[in-house]
């Protein structure tokens, strides 16, 4: 049987924006008219990521008072409507196909920031029996399109989840801590570049970027960033 391609596709069945069903030109992800009412952050911690009232490239008071294992935080969206939406319907509703639109949001936002590229792409890990349940791990899939565009390493094995956890979202800020606490793990001894980025759908307290990035740092890493599509809560 002989594939259609992707192109040819389009023009038989238009695409239209997920958000408003405006037609899409081909490689549109969304219509430029919902993609600039987005929310968009315009300020936010330089280490952390939460959103500022105002200000730009300072620490939270969080950050001051108990530095993350990491060095710093790209999440270009709040996790808000109807980014939360989006995100769901990729997460959980099987919907693969928003993994390209929300990974150019990405490139988009981290271009016109300027932002330095780390040396190697690293998605969070899901455990095994519930990636057996998904049929993938939706931040591989953002890790995978990240690390085509920029031609930079995505390192899928190196790191696993050891135990299954509860998810996270549905737990009290003060139980994740506890909840990943030893909840990754390294698989061997392999040498990582100095520069590497954590990749993640969401970033929510920060507990499970944390636990990682404190792995990284005893396996020699010197610079840990975390780059997620959307950031929840506000600093302080």
């Amino acid at each position: 049987m002989r594939l259609i391609p992707a192109l040819a596709l389009d023009a038989i069945y238009p695409q239209v924006c997920p958000l408003c069903d405006a037609p899409l030109e081909a490689g549109q992800g969304l219509c430029a008219a919902c993609a600039a009412q987005l929310p968009w952050i315009s300020h936010a911690c330089r280490q952390c990521g939460r959103t500022l009232e105002a200000g730009s490239d300072v620490l939270c008071g969080r950050c001051l008072r108990r530095p993350p294992a990491y060095n710093g935080v790209f999440a270009p969206l709040a996790y808000k409507e109807p980014v939360d939406r989006l995100i769901a319907e990729f997460k959980f509703r099987g919907r693969l196909s928003h993994a390209l639109m929300l990974s150019k949001l990405m490139i988009e936002a981290a271009d016109a920031s300027q932002r330095a590229l780390p040396r190697l792409f690293l998605p969070v890990p899901l455990h095994s029996r519930r990636l057996r349940e998904r049929g993938y791990n939706q931040a591989h899939e953002l890790a995978r399109l990240l690390g085509r565009h920029y031609s930079i390493k995505v390192d899928p094995y190196s790191l696993k989840r050891a135990r299954n956890t509860e998810a996270q979202m549905r737990l009290p800020a003060r139980q994740r801590l506890r909840n990943v606490r030893g909840a990754f793990a390294l698989r061997s001894s392999r040498q990582f570049p100095e520069s590497v980025a954590i990749v993640d759908d969401v970033m929510t307290t920060g507990a499970t970027v944390n636990e990682i990035a404190m792995l990284l740092r005893r396996a020699g890493v010197t610079r840990i960033e975390v780059w997620a599509l959307a950031r929840a809560g506000t600093a302080s």
